[in-house]
């Protein structure tokens, strides 16, 4: 039975790290491309921590029902870069690496709340304490899990972007041209495995989630 109290206490839980997660994974492709000389996101008005700049409606949603979403993407002219091969590689892998810098942000969090004593556990700084530990514990999840998943190699995700720099040029286009279908494709394999009771992403992603947030010392 759908419990409406639960799904609010999830949402409050889960709007910062999944907000900030999505901004500064946007920002970071922004910048990269930037100071490799592309100023179309800056054009665009996305060097900006202004969340609104970057969500996406479908994938926000799409996060909090199946924890798997995306932003609206940065927009990138290679043809800036002076190695614009090189160049795809270091934006597509500035965002993932935007989120796993602030899962460990959130771990030094989750730690440092943790380590705070509390002589009333019916008191005030235990109800707000609370509260904070489960945002961290939160952020390290939704970094991991959106870093990963940006790095499985199907285009458009982030993980392309690198794969394509070690392809001859021809393979690489073709590749690239795979893109309109790729989230269809992501869509189609959740779906699939809701049919069929096996998740072949779910399998593939969450133990690196779990094995990450073991290193951080995060219980997820």
């Amino acid at each position: 039975m759908f419990d409406i109290s639960s799904t609010i206490r999830e949402i409050a839980i889960l709007a910062v790290p999944l907000l900030a997660a999505l901004t500064l994974h946007e920002l970071a492709h922004g910048l990269v491309a930037y100071r490799l000389g592309d100023p179309t996101a800056k054009n665009a008005g996305r060097l900006t921590l202004n969340p609104l700049k970057h969500l996406d409606p479908i994938g926000t949603l799409v996060f909090f029902l199946i924890k798997i979403g995306w932003a609206k993407p940065v927009p990138v002219d290679a043809r800036y870069f002076k190695n614009p091969r090189a160049g795809m590689a270091l934006v597509s892998l500035a965002g993932p690496a935007a989120n796993f810098i602030m899962a460990a942000v959130f771990a030094a969090g989750f730690h440092l709340v943790g380590s705070i004593s509390v002589t009333d556990p019916q008191g005030m700084g235990m109800k707000v304490l609370i509260p904070v530990l489960l945002i961290c514990q939160a952020g390290v999840l939704v970094n991991l899990i959106l870093g990963l998943f940006n790095l499985i190699p199907i285009p458009p995700l982030d993980g392309s972007g690198i794969v394509q720099y070690f392809l001859p040029p021809r393979l690489a286009y073709e590749y690239e041209r795979l893109g309109r279908y790729g989230i269809f494709f992501i869509l189609g394999l959740f779906l699939l495995g809701n049919i069929i009771g096996f998740s072949v992403l779910g399998a593939t992603l969450f133990p690196a989630v779990r094995f990450g947030a073991a290193l951080l010392g995060v219980p997820i």
